[in-house]
């Protein structure tokens, strides 16, 4: 089976204004229907979160377990 492209970071909460993830930029529809979407599709979402992510009202405010495992990884720990 291949691996799934996934933008989640583990900060799993929905912005109410915006509608959107406040980790990864996906609505509740779009992350409950990844694992079921065309690759095409998932592209297609990918492509719109960074600009979605601009949309929040709010950004985590520490950092997150996979961003400080990537921040070690390329520290070299």
């Amino acid at each position: 089976m291949a691996d799934i492209k996934s933008p989640c970071i583990l900060v799993c909460a929905i912005d109410m204004k915006s509608g959107y993830c406040f980790g990864c930029g996906r609505t509740r529809d779009e992350i409950a229907g990844w694992l079921t979407m065309s690759p095409r599709e998932r592209d297609t979402v990918m492509a719109e979160l960074p600009a979605r992510l601009e949309t929040v009202e709010r950004r985590p405010r520490r950092e997150t377990r996979r961003a400080r495992l990537t921040r070690q990884r390329a520290e070299g720990q």
